[in-house]
């Protein structure tokens, strides 16, 4: 092989090693954006918040970004290090085998490839990690960013009567009945069966005066912006539609609470249960399922 065509051969490895690196990037800044505004961004602090996009949300694509930009100007030390970040990610999921391959395994090839090849001209490849990333970064964080400026929010954690979309019903002020950390379907079934009458009290006993909402009560319950989103749920399709989309506002939701999810009483099997988010997407979990995005809000009719 001629020295032309060994150039040449580097040179093609080495922009396919970037596009692979800006694919991943890109997937990370998409995946990244799109959880900080879904399940974080709940301080009242925008300090907090920042803070915290960038530590749990944001830090693998800025990782794999340096790894990119070090590797392009620096092959041998950056194939280096996308093996390295590579066994570290292995054994941070704890040596899983999905992890292997998605993750080890893409790492070592791209540090190979990065080995062997030089795309050429280096600051327009390193420019096209940027730019790419930088546009998934912006682009996703637009509406996030608008919707989350405009929301309504009462700071009233009272028990609230929600009329709307044919239902009325006391949802349960804060406490017992509407925790901020995460508990198991069962765990919210028996605690709102011990509710005293004033939602902010337990009995240590069933009173059966309030419970959880059904997925139906639930759906048709959502609001945005003070009014009701007109969801209806389809118990055939399994699926929740709505007029407008809900959002993480009053008078349902603590728009400043980590969680994000509540249990409904509506199961679909003996080991799982229908869950709702702020935003009204309905996801099926194991009834053992408690993390702390996951909790629930108990109910009870209008006498």
């Amino acid at each position: 092989m001629s020295t032309i065509d060994l150039a040449r051969y580097r040179q093609i490895t080495g922009w396919v090693a970037v596009g692979l690196s800006t694919a991943i990037t890109g997937l990370w800044a998409f995946w990244g954006i799109n959880e900080t505004f879904h399940e974080g961004w709940y301080y009242r602090s925008f300090w907090q918040n920042i803070a915290m996009t960038l530590a749990q949300y944001l830090s693998p694509v800025i990782i794999f970004l340096i790894a990119t930009l070090v590797t392009i100007f620096r092959p041998r030390a950056g194939s280096i290090l996308h093996v390295i970040l590579g066994i570290f990610a292995w054994w941070f999921f704890g040596f899983l085998k999905a992890s292997f391959i998605l993750i080890f395994l893409p790492m070592v090839v791209i540090g190979l490839m990065y080995w062997f090849g030089r795309p050429q001209p280096q600051k327009t490849a390193a420019l096209i990690v940027v730019v790419v990333t930088s546009l998934i970064l912006i682009g996703f964080a637009v509406e996030p960013i608008y919707r989350i400026n405009t929301r309504v929010f009462d700071n009233n954690p009272e028990a609230r009567v929600v009329e709307g979309n044919g239902l009325k019903l006391i949802w349960a002020p804060g406490g017992p009945g509407w925790p901020q950390e995460g508990t198991s379907w069962f765990e919210a079934g028996s605690l709102c069966s011990q509710l005293l009458e004033d939602g902010k009290n337990l009995a240590g006993t069933p009173q059966n005066l309030w419970r959880l909402p059904t997925i139906d009560e639930a759906v048709r319950s959502m609001s945005r912006h003070g009014s009701n989103s007109g969801g209806i749920w389809d118990a055939a399709k399994a699926k929740a539609t709505y007029q407008v989309m809900p959002d993480k506002e009053s008078p349902l939701w603590n728009t400043y609470s980590p969680v994000i999810y509540w249990w409904t009483a509506s199961e679909v099997d003996e080991k799982s249960a229908y869950s709702i988010s702020y935003n009204g997407r309905v996801v099926v979990r194991t009834k053992k399922s408690g993390y702390g995005s996951l909790s629930f809000r108990c109910v009870r009719e209008v006498k």
